[in-house]
């Protein structure tokens, strides 16, 4: 019903344009003057219907198609894929539609058809500034083209773009709106992400690997912070099951490196997870090994006397 809705108002534009262009010349409803102004604004309320209904039937094919993906769902690669193809795709049809409806309608009028034939017959140097002025536009517009078919982000992608962290949350056809964790929006052009290298963790798939570093003394036992990481792991329920690993990665002058890596199912579990590991080791290094946490030797030695 709300699809058949969409198409009242062209509808509407088509009967008004009818009557204008075939029922107020059979009527004589106007002086003969005026009825071909009237005619004009018909043909162009013709056009205007036409095109609008386009728009109007790409806009419900695609809401139509969409509907067989859920893009709420944890394992929505797929989902975020044909989500971002058919927006951007939707764009670009309707940005066609609404030139190619303009300049048909443009071409009803006399003096606007010769207006745009003395220009293309005095191209030459203005066509080349404009050309050169408007090549940014162009580009930009080609490159959420490109995204759409490359696709080298999709929506509710997770990305790092000027050092933020955040979720694509519109791609439109010359840029591309990030939402980041703070709520903040980072509105950036679309040829952004395809000269300038960024970081996207939900690429192939939306589960990532966390990693938490905490520094203590040599004198750490390493089985019992292993068995601790697991127990915490295991009471979480942001840790997927997969990857559960304590290393030391580094031996400093006076500390030791310990990375706690683990995985989850998305990059906001992950981020929670993470933070609940570093605490919780921390409070076990605290309260069962508090010798251990990184300290300052320093040795005196006596010396021999010598006289």
């Amino acid at each position: 019903m709300k699809s058949l809705v969409r198409f009242l108002l062209p509808i509407l534009l088509l009967l008004i344009s009818n009557f204008l262009r075939f029922g107020i010349h059979n009527l004589e409803l106007v002086p003969e003057g005026h009825a071909g102004w009237l005619m004009k604004l018909g043909d162009v309320l013709l056009v205007v219907s036409i095109a609008w209904a386009i728009v109007a039937a790409i806009r419900i094919g695609k809401n139509q198609l969409l509907k067989r993906y859920d893009i709420s769902v944890a394992d929505n690669l797929k989902s975020r894929k044909v989500y971002t193809q058919y927006n951007i795709l939707e764009k670009i049809l309707v940005f066609i539609v609404i030139v190619m409806g303009t300049a048909i309608a443009l071409m009803f009028f006399e003096s606007v058809r010769s207006i745009g034939v003395s220009l293309f017959a005095s191209a030459g140097i203005a066509g080349l500034i404009i050309g050169f002025a408007a090549q940014k536009a162009i580009g930009t517009i080609l490159a959420g083209l490109q995204i759409a078919i490359t696709q080298p982000i999709r929506s509710d992608d997770v990305v790092i773009v000027e050092n933020e962290w955040g979720w694509i949350e519109e791609i439109n056809l010359t840029y591309v709106v990030i939402r980041i964790w703070d709520k903040r929006r980072l509105v950036v052009p679309s040829t952004y992400f395809l000269e300038r290298p960024f970081q996207n963790w939900t690429r192939t798939s939306a589960d990532i690997l966390g990693t938490v570093f905490i520094y203590t003394d040599y004198t750490i036992p390493f089985e019992p912070l292993r068995k601790e990481l697991t127990r915490l792991l295991e009471s979480s329920p942001h840790w997927d099951g997969k990857v559960n690993v304590l290393q030391v990665t580094d031996a400093k002058e006076h500390t030791l490196e310990v990375r706690a890596l683990m995985s989850a199912a998305t990059s906001p579990q992950a981020w929670d997870l993470r933070v609940y590991v570093r605490e919780k080791l921390i409070e076990f290094i605290q309260k069962e090994y508090p010798q251990c946490l990184p300290r300052t030797r320093v040795v005196m030695e006596q010396g021999s006397n010598e006289k």
